[in-house]
């Protein structure tokens, strides 16, 4: 410990490993979510995750922290000024002056924080894939990283945004400010997209399970960065919200895995990866605060929870391509209630339901989520139709057809036969016209083979 100012090289340590963990998140979040697409689109949804690594990357850098964490505007717990723009003012030998993480230096802080508003949009991206241009989506990652993500963390995680400091909702690592907000933001998303071409017509099914489970893996070993690394220092409240993530995430993916094969008759693989995660979104918000049994209740209300929320998804017209909404969205909201359920004083925060403490911080919970959800569906769906209206967010029906990575990126992600593109340079794709003058690609034949069926 510096005897001057209080930072612990210890701490510092854990909270820049934690941080790794939590980027490493991302690229998890990408295998994840492009297990589940067609094959002609998982370069293009891959892409989306990893993209928002370099673009917010900057952007939190520049103007987000300082929204986020800066000093309050007017006092009202809004909103962040611009005290820290370009990271002024953020010392690598001093801590965070807000009081959080006190032995970190506020660049170790600073950084940690912007691995959650990383992974925070990327989640949204999991309602449009398949569906969405490029360009236009880069535009909505800024725009909505700006005026939801950094807003609602200001709200829920600074020690002066009103959500933490007036209502008094606890939200251990992000619950609240980013599942439910993502989750909300993706329900935003699925209506102002629309449906996908064919969607309940022909096969949507997941075209690499294997890379669902790898992902699911990757992103369960971030988790630990994601919720013992908000402790902000390693001590017995890390070690806690360490065992009970991994506890929920395993109570979930056998919950989920049994609803399935109660159901269906068996044991679904993406069950339990989908199980796993929702199980390590409900646990996010209350990691620091509850004992392991209670992660199992979480861990299981998760599983049920979110496998139920997916199944009535299924029954209705909404193309949430990735259920974002069912586990992101609904665990989300399941873990910031059952924080005031199952809350212990000993672990921080009060005494929930459970222990005495009455539905005082249920109420607080319940009130939290009822803020940040309508706020985060209602700015992302104006973002969504003003550039909708001003550039159009969706490819065209012909550029569905042959797939976002030849569309959007001119690359493919399967190669069978021949070289592919060096260095990220596409090689050229031949273009084959039909009688009527109708065009389309080489790539089109490979990735939907029954275009290729065409006469020429």
């Amino acid at each position: 410990m510096d005897p001057v100012s209080g930072i612990n090289t210890g701490d510092t340590a854990w909270v820049l490993a934690a941080s790794a963990l939590v980027l490493f998140m991302t690229p998890g979040l990408a295998f994840f979510y492009g297990g589940f697409v067609r094959n002609k689109n998982v370069l293009g949804t891959i892409m989306q995750s990893f993209i928002v690594i370099g673009l917010v990357g900057i952007i939190w850098v520049v103007v987000g922290y300082s929204l986020a964490f800066g000093p309050d505007v007017r006092d009202w717990g809004v909103i962040g000024n611009l005290h820290y723009f370009g990271l002024r003012h953020v010392s690598a030998f001093e801590p965070y002056p807000g009081g959080l993480f006190p032995t970190v230096p506020h660049e170790a802080f600073m950084g940690f924080q912007l691995m959650f508003a990383i992974i925070t949009p990327a989640l949204i991206t999991g309602a449009f894939a398949e569906r969405a241009k490029f360009g236009p989506f880069l535009i909505f990652m800024a725009l909505w990283s700006l005026l939801v993500y950094a807003p609602v963390a200001h709200w829920v995680f600074d020690a002066d945004g009103f959500i933490a400091a007036n209502i008094k909702g606890l939200d251990f690592a992000g619950g609240t400010a980013i599942h439910v907000n993502a989750g909300a933001a993706a329900l935003a998303a699925a209506f102002v997209f629309g449906r996908r071409k064919g969607f309940k017509q022909e096969p949507m099914e997941p075209h690499d399970v294997t890379m669902i489970v790898l992902g699911t893996g990757i992103l369960w070993f971030g988790w630990f960065g994601f919720n013992a690394g908000s402790a902000g220092a390693a001590n017995g409240q890390a070690v806690n919200a360490f065992v009970v993530t991994t506890t929920a995430a395993s109570t979930a993916a056998m919950a989920w895995m049994a609803m399935s094969w109660w159901i269906t008759g068996k044991p679904s693989v993406v069950g339990a990866a989908a199980g796993a995660v929702a199980g390590l979104v409900a646990i996010t918000p209350a990691s620091g605060f509850v004992q392991p049994m209670e992660a199992i209740a979480i861990g299981a209300g998760a599983g049920v929870f979110c496998f139920l929320a997916v199944q009535w998804r299924a029954k209705t017209s909404i193309d949430d391509s990735l259920d974002v909404v069912g586990v992101h969205g609904i665990g989300g909201m399941w873990g910031a209630l059952a924080t005031g359920i199952f809350c212990v004083a000993l672990f921080g925060g009060n005494d929930g339901l459970t222990h005495g403490g009455g539905i005082d911080q249920l109420w607080r919970q319940a009130l939290g989520v009822a803020i940040v959800a309508p706020y985060s569906f209602i700015m992302t769906f104006v973002i969504l139709k003003a550039l909708d209206l001003t550039m159009g967010i969706r490819v065209n029906e012909e550029d569905e057809v042959s797939g976002l990575d030849v569309s959007q990126h001119g690359e493919r992600a399967y190669i069978f036969g021949g070289s592919g593109p060096v260095l990220g340079i596409p090689e050229a794709i031949p273009v084959h016209t039909d009688a009527h003058g109708h065009t389309d690609t080489a790539a089109e034949h490979m990735v939907r083979p029954e275009v290729g069926a065409k006469s020429h």
